[in-house]
């Protein structure tokens, strides 16, 4: 754990692949004037770790233990990013009495979003969630050539001496997972709490639907906010994401 920061709320940080905890520098930066924040890379996702494919209650667990220890009796502020959305949203469906409000980044509700992508997205998301899965499968040397190309091409901002096949598991996991299919067990995600949703427009797809943009737009408290920018939106325009996330906190605070 990754600990920075006073304040009377806490924000804890949760990145997505191929990242580390690191992914969340220019925010912590940002923000440890005012609030606690609390980062750490995800379980698995760490080169000196041992191979492991972790389900999806182990991180829920992991989130909730992570909540309770450092912030008893106190709601956290979720800051999100793509696989970060999934484990977050999910830990808010399971626990909505430990999260006060939602940063989302680039990552909507995937029910509505299976139900408005095109065949040829639907082509597009298989073709790069199906290698990664392979990646992970085969592993070692040959498994971390494949993730490394892939984030190449998805213009990863990430250090590549940190990427490896190891962050590959939550493709897998989703896929082919038996019983323990992320896509098996994760249950609708439709927040009561505030929630601040942002997106880059400057990519091949999309993750989330228009209609549920709009949907959480319309909602007391709620923001949504396009960025001219690609998936890693903190990272492409730091300063200005700070500046939203800020003005968003302070007016719903």
């Amino acid at each position: 754990m990754h600990i920075e920061g006073t304040g009377p709320e806490t924000i804890v940080m949760v990145h997505g692949w191929p990242d580390t905890y690191r992914l969340w520098d220019a925010q912590v930066a940002s923000f440890k004037d005012r609030y606690r924040c609390i980062r750490f890379t995800l379980p698995g996702f760490d080169r000196g770790e041992p191979r492991r494919a972790y389900s999806l209650d182990e991180l829920i667990g992991f989130l909730r233990q992570a909540v309770e220890e450092h912030c008893p009796n106190q709601k956290v502020i979720l800051m999100l990013h793509d696989w970060g959305c999934l484990f977050g949203y999910q830990f808010y469906v399971r626990h909505p009495e430990l999260v006060s409000r939602i940063v989302g980044v680039d990552i909507g509700d995937g029910a509505s979003l299976a139900k408005s992508i095109t065949p040829r997205e639907k082509l597009m998301v298989l073709a790069y969630q199906m290698w990664l899965a392979a990646a992970w499968k085969i592993g070692g040397s040959v498994g971390d050539r494949m993730t490394l190309a892939m984030a190449r091409m998805a213009r990863c901002p990430s250090d590549p001496a940190q990427i490896s096949s190891n962050m590959d598991y939550p493709y897998f996991k989703f896929w082919f997972g038996g019983e323990e299919a992320y896509r098996r067990q994760s249950k609708r995600f439709n927040p009561a709490c505030p929630m601040l949703f942002i997106y880059g427009r400057r990519k091949p797809l999309m993750f989330h639907s228009k209609a549920w943009a709009d949907a959480l737009q319309n909602q007391p408290g709620n923001r949504v906010v396009e960025f001219e920018t690609g998936h890693w939106v903190m990272t492409q325009q730091p300063e200005r994401f700070n500046q939203v996330v800020s003005g968003w906190l302070s007016g719903t605070g």
